[in-house]
């Protein structure tokens, strides 16, 4: 028998069960903070951003999130919204053939057979994380993480090693359509070992950009709205892959901020200035490994390292609830 749950006593029992007035207004200057950041951001892309319509732009076309929480859910959401299903394949990859790449200026078949293998099969690779933040990039990314991405469980960005010490997890969960199997939207869940945290929880698929001659890797990270990266590949001299965002204009790779505007619309706004970069290459010992570089008008904000290796891991907390089922 479960003994009884103790009651405090005069001697346990604090004196004045309320919260301090001192912690009721740091929590209040923090929420205060919190939507000021989030609204300002909102806000800005309304007025700065091009508004389009959706149907005019398929290639910016993505799932929305709405404020609040993300997290894990936002699998479940979109498939409930858009009548899909979920799978959680034990070897699904981000790109599920590496060959849809392929166009005038990339050979896929340049690349090493163990970077296709994984962008192909990454659910059935380990990940271990380092990271390095400048000095400059840790004020803003602190401001980001500590007032938006916790509170919304989504771009918790690492910013102490220690953050990422005991791992991250990797999930790839695909949303299909039920009646004729086809993939609608690949989904990587990506989360701290040590606090649970979602780091990403976004969507990849390849998409041909206006302004690029190969198609790119598209990746959308619905938030308050959404966030999209368009990655141009490139083909390295020795084998190794890169995927760049730094494009120079409108309806080219680069970040695009995305929100709501009426029914069929959004507003879009570009921002040439923020830049991703990746090396996905196989070192001297056979470890694949991963470079990944965040900058800001030039600077970098955050360094981020990958070592991916083949693993055999359980179910998934996501695999576990869908083997599939419908999403009515």
């Amino acid at each position: 028998m479960d003994p009884a749950p103790s009651l405090p006593t005069a001697a346990t029992a604090p004196a004045n069960p309320a919260a301090p007035p001192t912690a009721d207004k740091r929590s209040a200057l923090y929420d205060l903070t919190a939507i000021f950041l989030e609204g300002g951001i909102q806000i800005w892309v309304h007025i700065t951003g091009k508004r389009i319509r959706e149907a005019d732009a398929p290639w910016l076309r993505c799932p929305l999130g709405e404020r609040g929480r993300i997290g894990t859910g936002i699998y479940e959401r979109i498939a409930r919204d858009e009548n899909l299903q979920i799978r959680v394949p034990p070897g699904a990859g981000l790109i599920p053939d590496f060959n849809a790449l392929r166009g005038p200026h990339f050979n896929p078949d340049a690349i090493h057979p163990a970077i296709r293998h994984f962008y192909e099969h990454a659910a059935a690779y380990h990940l271990e994380v380092w990271t390095e933040v400048s000095l400059l990039g840790r004020f803003f990314l602190w401001l980001l993480v500590e007032f938006i991405s916790r509170r919304m469980e989504q771009l918790n960005f690492p910013i102490s090693s220690l953050e990422v010490a005991k791992g991250m997890s990797s999930e790839v969960v695909q949303l299909f359509e039920p009646a004729s199997g086809r993939i609608v939207y690949t989904g990587w869940l990506r989360r701290l070992k040590s606090s649970g945290h979602v780091i990403y929880a976004g969507l990849y698929s390849t998409v041909q950009v206006p302004g690029e001659p190969n198609p790119c890797v598209k990746v959308t990270f619905p938030c308050n709205g959404s966030a999209n990266v368009y990655l141009c590949p490139v083909a390295h001299p020795d084998g190794s892959f890169g995927l760049d965002s730094s494009g120079s204009a409108w309806g080219r790779s680069g970040f695009y901020r995305i929100v709501r505007s009426g029914a069929d619309h959004r507003r879009v706004r570009y921002i040439k200035t923020l830049h991703e970069l990746f090396h996905v290459y196989v070192d001297d010992e056979g470890v694949l490994r991963t470079e990944h570089i965040i900058s800001f008008l030039g600077l970098t904000i955050i360094r981020l390292h990958y070592k991916m290796s083949p693993a055999s891991s359980p179910a998934s907390t996501i695999a576990a609830k869908h083997t599939p089922v419908a999403v009515a």
